[in-house]
């Protein structure tokens, strides 16, 4: 790894269009890993007993699970490594439930030169229905 040069693309590299996305399907482990690291043990999450009672009638994900698919993308695919979270809006649409795969897609709609901010749609899908909705605003680095 030596040498090797982590770089995603360069502001100048954008143009309004561009889109990626990054798929996953939902584990128990996920889930489990997500609650220790987060701390977030919600019952509707971590309870099936529980969660049966719930209008979700089962065990669902945590919301920023999904979420942070979103951010997968943008640090791995586009605009990639070097860029910065500069903010996220986000609107829980549908539960995902374990066995799912979420499909979290990032297209860019706007682009702010004197500040290097790139700004995306950002939505988690599943099965082609919306599970999160939201927008993005990322400052990427500039080539030199």
């Amino acid at each position: 790894m030596s040498g090797e040069t982590l770089n995603g693309l360069y502001f100048e590299d954008l143009a309004i269009g561009q889109a990626a996305s990054f798929a996953k399907t939902v584990t128990e482990a996920d889930i489990v890993a997500f609650a220790g690291v987060s701390g977030d043990f919600n019952p509707v999450h971590v309870n099936e007993e529980f969660a049966k009672e719930t209008m979700f009638k089962g065990r669902i994900a945590h919301g920023m699970l999904s979420a942070a698919f979103i951010s997968t993308v943008f640090g791995t695919k586009l605009p990639g490594p070097g860029c910065i979270y500069v903010s996220q809006l986000l609107k829980f649409k549908a539960p995902v439930r374990i066995g799912e795969t979420v499909v979290a897609r990032c297209e860019l709609i706007a682009l702010v030169p004197e500040k290097k901010f790139a700004t995306f749609k950002t939505t988690c899908s599943v099965a082609g229905k919306v599970v999160v909705d939201g927008e993005a605003t990322l400052m990427v680095p500039a080539k030199g």
